[in-house]
């Protein structure tokens, strides 16, 4: 009883409450009245996904953070991945209000894995300004794997893997939706999202549309930043048919974005940000230049019992395009076009004993080709596979878990003759091969020392294979302003991770440490080349970056303590550091790019109203997010400079309003950044954009105090 209680309070019903009676038919045709006790969260009574299928987050080796349906609903945000940025060891790489990606412990790009829909998303993830495809409103839950998770996805999964995790399908009989809208005041942010889905015997669906539209953010020192307003489409279609030996599920998804291009450009005496005669910065409208992203993906998800285990079928096929608009609306420069194929086959046993076993096969192709008039890397084709096998035992209180993995990845770039303008013919890109094998491992343990205390020790090694811009990029990109060049010699990034975690709860405190220590092998980041007096090297008008490699070396870990005293308040403090270097290197070079600076996040949250006849879980939240100072950056040919400390101060409050004993609605209230502090991150693209020469400072600053109003519907049918 008190597990099912624990489940219900971590969907997002109030955290302790008192439930008079329950009624209990027991085989004797007799019924008895059980009076239920408070309780508080425990952690580990969360399933998430394991090695070996589903498993409770408290017997997982591996460190992972879960974000629930009402934390998602709750948090205000301009897209997925901002909702998830305050899990301790998360962070994300930021240009605008309108476009993030995620880091985890420290890295990015093509190390974190994407998981939405059940297959890895792919968008050319490796731009600096391109973002993650995935409409916030579609996304139900999310679990954030942290350290080398290569067994299970592959070659890219180095730095760790977020699983979007879809709304389970509703019981038999059932119809619901559900209606949402919210608006920001900072950038006139307005969003809804309509949904409805059901399931009528063993015929399930789930249909969802969503819109997003923004002009430009303002903050006190740039006022309001041209280039960063942006529009957000998206539609979902499951269709599906559950039957006695599994199911058979089909999700088409479409998400269409348009988000500006900041440049920064300023007035030389006034130091503002310059603005085209006539345009009105609280436009809904595309200002130039501007990106389109088309994302297009079709899940066939297969799932058959095999006595007690089962066997999973997945295919899947992704559309990505990806166009920069620069000086017309109707012509573009750039115009990139994925096509990826997915696919994934594994059995997972029953148990056998103590021990669950499971191995499969999975992989991708690809094909990329420029349909443009503007070139940045190669037309390339890619395919890549993976055996692997993986076992998790139970004996008591020990859970053992780990596996083994093969992949393969072979990468072809196609040449490109360019015409010059005197009537020559240059080569721009030049054909080349390249094929890369790397295994992967892990093996882990968590025991129960004490009751409500874990001890978890993971061992993991992960690959991952030099991605398309890396290996033979040569172009100018609009959207980041560099040149950048590629590098066909780089070899596989090997990665060596050892991670110890603790955790305990009680009905007053709940804690959890998670350390680790991470050694990769070519490492791969860019860097700005400059010439024998150090100036920075041009070309075509912006600096040029060329992707080198060396050994690093990352450690950190993060600590979250929330404690409540009492049965309505709880006080949460969380600290995330990372410590990056690059081993053998001059001090200039020592650390690497993109490392996010220690945070500190506190709250205090009290409940003024559980379990109301009108109002339920109402909710006031006053919370901290203190970024320290970062003095560990990239300084070589001042790729990176040191960025100071900053606190931002937020407050957010929420409540369920009830008729009749049901949820009708959910009502959110929030304010960020209430000192309307002017900051930048050490993670925003946009810290490196021009000098406002009537200040000194340099680049664009982050969004200011901004309050966000957001409703919820429920629809039960």
């Amino acid at each position: 009883m008190n597990n099912i209680y624990k489940s219900l309070l971590l969907m997002g019903v109030c955290s302790s409450a008192t439930v008079p009676v329950m009624a209990i038919t027991e085989e004797a045709d007799t019924t008895r009245h059980q009076p239920m006790t408070e309780t508080n969260v425990k952690l580990n009574e969360v399933v998430v996904t394991g090695l070996t299928g589903h498993q409770k987050l408290g017997t997982s080796a591996a460190p992972i953070s879960i974000v629930s349906s009402r934390q998602l609903e709750a948090q205000p945000s301009t897209n997925i991945i901002d909702a998830i940025s305050h899990q301790p060891g998360v962070s994300q790489i930021t240009t605008g209000s309108g476009i993030s990606k995620p880091v985890i412990r420290g890295m990015g790009y093509n190390r974190v894995v994407v998981v939405n829909d059940g297959v890895r998303q792919e968008g050319q993830q490796w731009g600096d300004e391109h973002g993650v495809e995935i409409d916030a409103a579609s996304v139900h839950s999310v679990e954030i794997l942290k350290g080398p998770a290569s067994l299970m996805y592959g070659s890219d999964a180095l730095a760790g893997v977020i699983v979007f995790n879809s709304a389970p399908v509703l019981p038999m009989g059932e119809m619901s939706g559900n209606i949402m809208s919210g608006y920001q005041t900072n950038n006139g942010l307005f969003d809804y999202s309509l949904n409805f889905a059901g399931n009528k015997r063993g015929f399930v669906w789930n249909t969802r549309y969503s819109g997003k539209m923004a002009h430009a953010y303002k903050n006190r020192y740039d006022g309001y930043v041209y280039g960063s307003a942006f529009r957000e489409q998206s539609f979902v279609q499951m269709l599906g048919w559950n039957h006695r030996v599994g199911h058979t599920h089909l999700t088409l998804d479409y998400y269409h974005l348009t988000p500006g291009i900041i440049e920064g450009e300023r007035d030389e005496e006034t130091g503002r940000l310059e603005i085209p005669d006539g345009f009105n910065l609280k436009s809904y409208g595309r200002s130039l230049p501007f990106q389109q992203i088309h994302h297009y993906k079709a899940v066939l998800d297969n799932m058959w019992y095999v006595g007690e285990g089962n066997i999973k079928l997945l295919a899947a096929y992704q559309q990505n395009r990806r166009q920069e608009y620069e000086e017309k609306r109707d012509e573009c420069g750039l115009d990139l076009m994925l096509h990826t194929v997915n696919y994934d086959l594994h059995y997972t046993s029953p148990l056998l004993g103590s021990w669950k076993i499971a191995a499969g096969l999975n992989g991708m192709w690809q094909r990329s080709v420029n349909k443009g008039t503007e070139f940045l890397i190669p037309d390339y084709s890619l395919f890549d596979y993976g055996l692997f096998a993986t076992a998790t035992c139970n004996v008591d209180k020990l859970n053992l878990s780990g596996g083994v993995r093969y992949d393969h990845r072979h990468l072809h770039g196609d040449n490109l003759l360019e015409d010059e303008e005197d009537g020559g013919v240059v080569e721009r890109f030049k054909a080349f091969s390249r094929g890369f094998d790397g295994f992967s491992g892990s093996l882990g343990m968590a025991y129960e020392l004490l009751p409500n205390f874990n001890i978890k020790l993971n061992a993991s090694c992960g690959f991952r294979a030099p991605n398309i811009s890396e290996l033979a990029s040569n172009g100018e990109h609009e959207g980041t302003q560099r040149y950048e060049i590629g590098n066909t010699a780089l070899k596989p990034e090997q990665s060596w991770q050892l991670d110890l975690g603790l955790d305990y709860s009680s009905e007053i405190v709940s804690a959890e440490l998670s350390l680790f220590a991470n050694r990769i092998s070519n490492y791969i980041f860019s860097t700005r080349l400059t010439d024998a007096d150090g100036t920075p090297v041009v070309t075509d008008g912006s600096d040029t970056y060329r992707f080198t490699s060396g050994d690093a070396r990352l450690m950190g870990g993060e600590v979250h303590v929330d404690v409540h005293p009492f049965e309505r308040l709880h006080i949460g403090n969380s600290f995330a550091y990372v410590d990056a270097v690059q081993l053998g290197q001059p001090h200039e070079a020592k650390y690497l790019p993109f490392t996010p600076a220690p945070r500190w996040q506190g709250d205090v949250r009290y409940e003024i109203v559980c379990d109301g006849r009108t109002f339920d879980n109402m909710y006031v939240k006053f919370a901290v997010d203190c970024n320290l100072r970062q003095n560990h950056y990239y300084a070589a040919g001042g790729t990176e400079t040191a960025t100071p400390s900053y606190t931002l101060l937020n407050m957010y409050a929420g409540t369920d309003i009830k008729s009749h004993g049901k949820r009708i609605a959910s009502l959110y209230v929030s304010c960020e950044n209430i000192t309307d502090r002017a900051y930048q991150s050490h993670l925003s693209r946009l810290k490196y954009l021009d000098v406002n020469k009537a200040t000194g400072r340099m680049g664009v600053f982050n969004m200011g105090r901004n309050f966000t109003f957001k409703v919820v519907v429920p629809i039960g049918l």
